[in-house]
């Protein structure tokens, strides 16, 4: 597990989900699921096809959203999802799809 990052176990999560994730109701269900965690950023479709994801929050809340986005409750289809962790920048507000 990767180390606190950022203000007292806040974080910044960026993940790139593949597979059929475009025109499912996949950024709407992400969005969803990070408000439901209080999470603020955004989900937004690539060119390539995948779903870019940017939250901010507390850590486990974060974990807990990269649990969801791998889980088998999607819509479509997921085939993996990317992670990368770093701090916060705080430039966030409320949770867009894009």
């Amino acid at each position: 597990m990767t180390p606190t990052i950022g203000r007292v176990g806040r974080v910044r999560l960026t993940a790139w989900a593949r597979g059929r994730v475009q025109g499912v109701g996949f950024r709407w269900w992400v969005r969803s699921r990070a408000l439901e965690l209080g999470l603020v950023g955004s989900a937004a479709n690539l060119r390539d096809g995948r779903v870019e994801v940017v939250a901010e929050g507390a850590r486990e809340d974060c974990e807990r959203l990269l649990e969801l986005l791998r889980g088998p409750d999607t819509p479509g289809e997921v085939a993996g999802v990317v992670e990368l962790w770093s701090e916060p920048r705080g430039d966030l507000a409320g949770f867009q799809e894009r």
